[in-house]
């Protein structure tokens, strides 16, 4: 029992450098993330009649800060820069980046592809997780 309690002690509360156990933590980052992303392209296309793409832009933003305020208080715990300012600006250009693989693969997937936009950001949000996690680990939290 106390190996199980010191494991989730390390898994879930410790200051860790271990990539397994931030792309773990990281893992319900990005599920709180996707939530507020989905729920807002869900809530802003469907009862707000909002174009889809534009939907998709502000929804991401809104899961980018959800993203940026977990990441820094529970998985990553070493920080390259100081200043959180100039953190978070490169942060914001890394979720640039990585809303403009969004919306190309939503529209790829909804446009070309036929698929339903809500699966097409299920797909979507799949392969840019991966993404997300690797580039702001070497880039943001070495």
């Amino acid at each position: 029992m106390k190996e199980l309690y010191q494991f989730s002690n390390l898994l879930l509360k410790e200051k860790t450098e271990k990539t397994s156990i931030q792309l773990f933590r990281y893992f319900f980052v990005g599920g709180a993330a996707f939530l507020i992303d989905f729920s807002s392209l869900y809530i802003l296309t469907d009862f707000f009649g909002i174009y889809y793409l534009s939907s998709a832009a502000i929804a991401f933003i809104m899961g980018l800060l959800t993203n940026y305020i977990l990441s820094i208080s529970w998985v990553f715990n070493k920080r390259t820069y100081d200043n959180i300012i100039s953190e978070f600006t490169l942060f914001t250009i890394l979720a640039i980046i990585g809303l403009t693989l969004n919306e190309v693969l939503l529209w790829e997937f909804t446009n070309n592809l036929n698929i339903y936009y809500l699966y097409s950001k299920v797909l979507a949000t799949g392969i840019i997780f991966f993404f997300n996690f690797f580039i702001r680990k070497i880039i943001l939290f070495q």
